[in-house]
């Protein structure tokens, strides 16, 4: 299905995942990478403007050269300005990945009070902690099925309407 490219103008999303613990040799895990593309092109196709530390850092490449201070500085800024938070929490061999970093930032998003449209796989994987999984208990978050927004990416924009008490109109 095919999203408005002004479906979410105005929206600023603030994308979040792992980097330190998704480099191999040559540079980010493809899939991990893949999965990280899919939600920036799709957000910015329809029209949010997207903070990525992914961008910032080109997929790891340029990780080594931002200091700890300047990347929570940076990330705790982006998450005061963003409208929704979006954690890719990407699962390998059935076990989500290593991601202390967007753990922090789950935790900034609810304290603050932004909506959170995570993506990881539906059910949780096993390995997920309780906080994770009881997340919505205590703040604005839903979690979507990473294989179903890699088959219907309009789901993610649907999502983040959703978290704003949005709807998209027809295309």
């Amino acid at each position: 299905m095919s999203v408005s490219p002004d479906a979410l103008r105005g929206v600023t999303l603030f994308v979040g995942g792992p980097i330190q613990h998704a480099l191999v040799p040559g540079g980010m895990a493809t899939p991990i990478r893949e999965c990280l593309s899919l939600t920036i092109d799709q957000s910015q196709r329809a029209g949010a403007t997207v903070l990525s530390a992914h961008v910032a850092e080109r997929f790891g490449a340029d990780t080594a050269s931002f200091t700890p201070e300047e990347v929570s500085v940076r990330d705790y800024a982006w998450m005061r300005q963003c409208n929704v938070f979006v954690p890719v929490l990407p699962v390998l061999d059935g076990t989500l990945l290593r991601t202390d970093g967007t753990h922090i930032e789950l935790g900034w998003a609810s304290a603050l009070g932004r909506p959170i449209v995570g993506i990881t796989d539906q059910p949780f994987a096993e390995s997920a902690s309780h906080l994770l999984k009881g997340l919505a208990q205590v703040a604005a978050a839903t979690f979507l099925s990473t294989e179903e927004i890699a088959t219907d990416p309009a789901l993610l924009v649907d999502g983040v309407l959703a978290a704003l008490g949005r709807t998209r109109t027809a295309v």
